[in-house]
């Protein structure tokens, strides 16, 4: 079923620019193949390669560009001057999580009346709601700051409004529709917003507000005889936010978690240094990939299948103890994570390799009343991967439906759900990830509906996906010097990937399946060879023969058993001549 055979893409190689590539090598000395790359990323002028190379925090845009930050930052300070009780109202993934620790962090440095709240998942769901505004009322407050949610919640801001408590929304999610009668509506992404990027996470968001705040308060005389806080100190939690909601690599994101990533392999921070070594990192060098698949799932494990609040207070805590405790707490929930997963992944699986209706779908929309509301977007991630088509999974309770999507990088799920939006309760999200809510009795029709949307946006072309490859070479090309000078280019993401290369006419050497099928294989061209390994493809060992190969790879350092050597990381692998 689903079976591929080599190359299982379509590659897609560069119009070479020798100009511009020879260019950037001389001004910036840099390798011919880095300044190939800066170019396929529409980098072609040395100042724009220094600024991408070398990101900076000098280079962060005016917070103020964003529409309401002047209204939003003054309601708080008065909030702190009136000695007002501020609620910071948070969402339970990662982004949330890190949004609510980084604003909670730096007003209690300022002495400010605040606490926090993040909804129950499995009562409440995402976003406000009147009965959580009720408690937060009772509690005394008189501000509400949401983050990460909020822009769709036009009914709560009113109830909130009546019941006398003012709202200030951070949030990043798509606007659709009129905006909420807050005292501040903060979102690049508004119609009205002229802030250059549109594309940060939250805790992206939070960390603008917090640059304005910061800034507001000193022509206020606020830091007269205090200490001056310095904000690049908040960078280690928002960079965990803002990889964890696979937002682009670029612009002020890119900018964010280079330094964040530094404060992370530092481990400072208490809950950090905690949490790294509960995974295995505490010596390690964290890249957005370590951050990616150890540090962010047990962060996000607490808000799926436990506690949100004992991450925020992880990152919150200063204590070695106490954070030694939530660290072992969130290592816990990521087991049970991995476990509910793993069941859900192979029961859809199984249905789709064995169902022709599911077989023919360009896009899986699948429910049971047995899977775990809290796990299914990660499952959802893993079939869209998987199958290359975008995935909705439902999980049903007493006939309706929650729902969490993902999709591929060819089709905006955002928009091909308001298109469905007659078949829904509710949804909100942005290109690659949404939430829904519906009627168990209407998912047929909405599952046909989608399946026809993507169906249609998808062109015949784009039902294979491509590899863009961004420099052919010769493996004497690889080098560890080539391999010191990519580093610059981290950290890798979304809009900003691992960089492809690839090489003509290479022969191979011993191939064999290791691990959890991985083909391993050695390559060799004109007296030079290197090791390579393809994760997960080693059922592709059966298509070699005897005929030499292109490859498309990426090249890193494999740092195994106290030594290192370059590995050719593959992409992908075709028959050369074919």
């Amino acid at each position: 079923m689903f079976r591929k055979c080599l190359p299982t893409t379509n590659w897609i190689l560069p119009d070479a620019d020798r100009d511009v590539q020879h260019l950037l090598a001389r001004e910036l000395g840099i390798h011919w193949i880095v300044s190939s790359i800066l170019i396929g990323r529409d980098i072609r002028t040395p100042d724009d390669a220094r600024r991408y190379l070398y990101p900076s925090l000098h280079d962060l845009h005016n917070p103020f560009l964003m529409k309401d930050m002047l209204p939003g930052v003054d309601r708080l300070i008065a909030a702190v001057y009136k000695k007002e009780k501020v609620v910071v109202y948070g969402d339970y993934d990662a982004d949330g999580i890190t949004s609510v620790a980084v604003l909670v962090r730096f007003l209690r440095e300022i002495q400010a009346d605040v606490s926090y709240y993040i909804p129950d998942r499995m009562e409440e769901g995402y976003g406000l709601n009147q009965k959580a505004i009720d408690k937060i009322k009772d509690s005394g407050a008189a501000l509400i700051i949401t983050v990460d949610c909020g822009i769709s919640d036009r009914d709560e801001v009113l109830y909130a409004s009546s019941m006398g408590l003012d709202t200030v929304i951070l949030d990043h999610h798509e606007v659709s529709g009129p905006l909420p009668k807050a005292v501040a509506a903060i979102n690049p992404k508004r119609p009205d917003d002229s802030f250059p990027m549109k594309h940060l996470a939250a805790v992206g968001i939070v960390f603008n507000f917090l640059i304005a705040l910061r800034g507001s308060l000193r022509k206020n005389g606020f830091w007269h005889n205090k200490p001056y806080p310095n904000l690049k100190e908040y960078l280690d939690l928002v960079a965990l936010g803002t990889i964890g909601d696979i937002c682009p690599m670029i612009d002020e994101n890119r900018i964010f978690c280079r330094v964040g990533l530094e404060l992370l392999t530092e481990g400072k921070r208490a809950g950090i240094r905690a949490l790294k070594e509960i995974s295995g990192l505490e010596s390690s060098t964290v890249d957005s990939e370590k951050a990616s698949f150890s540090l962010i799932p047990r962060i996000n494990a607490a808000g799926r299948v436990g506690l949100p609040e004992e991450a925020v207070e992880l990152l919150l805590s200063d204590s070695v103890v106490e954070t030694r405790e939530l660290a072992l707490k969130l290592e816990n929930y990521n087991r049970k994570r991995r476990a509910l997963e793993k069941a859900i992944l192979d029961d859809i699986i199984d249905n789709i390799e064995n169902t022709t209706d599911s077989r023919n779908r360009t896009a899986f929309v699948l429910a049971s009343d047995k899977w775990h509301p809290g796990v299914i977007g990660i499952v959802a991630s893993k079939i869209a991967d998987r199958y290359d088509r975008p995935a909705i999974l439902i999980s049903l309770k007493d006939g309706v439906g929650k729902g969490s999507g993902r999709s591929i990088a060819n089709f905006n799920i955002f928009q091909g759900l308001k298109e469905c939006e007659d078949c829904l309760i509710s949804y909100g999200g942005h290109r690659y990830a949404a939430g829904i809510s519906i009627l168990e009795e209407d998912i047929e029709k909405f599952s046909d509906l989608l399946d026809e949307i993507v169906r249609e946006n998808l062109q015949q072309s784009d039902s294979v996906s491509a590899t863009v490859i961004e420099a052919q070479c010769h493996l004497n090309d690889i080098t560890h010097e080539l391999l010191s000078q990519m580093e610059l280019l981290a950290p890798f993401g979304s809009r900003n990937p691992e960089p492809v290369l690839c090489v003509r006419n290479v022969n191979f050497l011993s191939p064999s399946i290791v691990g959890k099928n991985h083909l391993r294989m050695r390559v060799s061209e004109s007296g030079v060879s290197r090791n390579t390994i393809w994760f997960s493809q080693g059922h592709f060992i059966h298509d070699l023969n005897d005929s030499s190969l292109d490859i498309a790879f990426t090249p890193q350092i494999n740092y195994w058993n106290g030594s290192s050597d370059i590995q050719l990381k593959m992409k992908d692998i075709a028959i050369s001549g074919n």
